[in-house]
């Protein structure tokens, strides 16, 4: 081998391992990087995390002190996982099958519908961005097949809700925050698509008592928040759960 070909191919290999090198300082820039970024999702999910547990403890608590007297009386109850106040006696809201509001429940709603918007709206209104009125149905309707029932009882629940969110707007107590409830405030009819279900055996059944419900949920900003950044973080597809 000549000298020439050989000093040429060492001046190759040079070129070569000087790539490699700056390759590898390349990659390494990357990795290092990617690791301050993600350490900072991290504790940007951390930070997001903490703060919606602590506004959901203090939401909770809040309404919990508010309503510990009453819970009972109109069988009525709070979920501490979702912030959600369920009222439970069908018999007492609405007639089966109709959208009116029973005098018992008007009765239930003076009491109660002032004291926990302006309690959301004293306290926590820069943490919360909706206060959903959720109507449930069982999924039956007058022998209807399942499809048309679900329709059937979607309409309801949505007019159901719409007469709650129209007379409690109106309510002494509640105009005064109108500014806020308009924008807050919204009444969600959601048919048979969240049953509650009871062990029977080995098989889960509609408790259809149980299902005809309605709901009041609570959705505060920093929840949404920490599913934007988990959403982004997994390419989309994250599920709510409201």
């Amino acid at each position: 081998m000549s000298l020439f070909k050989r000093k040429n191919d060492e001046e190759n290999w040079l070129s070569v391992s000087d790539l490699m090198a700056g390759l590898m300082m390349v990659f390494l820039f990357i990795s290092i990087i990617y690791s301050k970024d993600a350490e900072q999702r991290s504790r940007n999910v951390t930070e997001v995390v903490n703060e919606w547990q602590d506004n959901e403890v203090r939401i909770y608590n809040a309404l919990t002190k508010e309503f510990k007297n009453d819970l009972v009386r109109w069988n009525a109850e709070i979920e501490k996982e979702t912030l959600l106040i369920r009222f439970n006696s069908p018999e007492v809201l609405f007639q089966q099958g109709e959208a009116k509001l029973q005098e018992k429940f008007k009765v239930i709603l003076q009491d109660f519908m002032p004291r926990f918007l302006n309690l959301l709206h004293s306290k926590f209104k820069e943490n919360i961005s909706e206060v959903r009125i959720e109507g449930h149905t069982s999924s039956d309707w007058k022998g209807k097949e399942t499809k048309e029932a679900f329709i059937k009882n979607m309409e309801l629940s949505q007019e159901r809700t719409r007469k709650v969110l129209e007379y409690s707007l109106n309510l002494k107590g509640v105009d005064k925050i109108s500014d806020w409830t308009t924008k807050t405030l919204s009444a969600n009819g959601l048919s048979s698509s969240k049953l509650i279900l009871e062990k029977k055996g080995d098989l889960w059944i509609e408790n259809k008592q149980a299902s005809r419900r309605v709901d009041f949920a609570i959705r505060t900003k920093t929840k949404e928040a920490l599913f934007r950044i988990l959403d982004k973080i997994s390419g989309g597809g994250i599920d709510q759960g409201f």
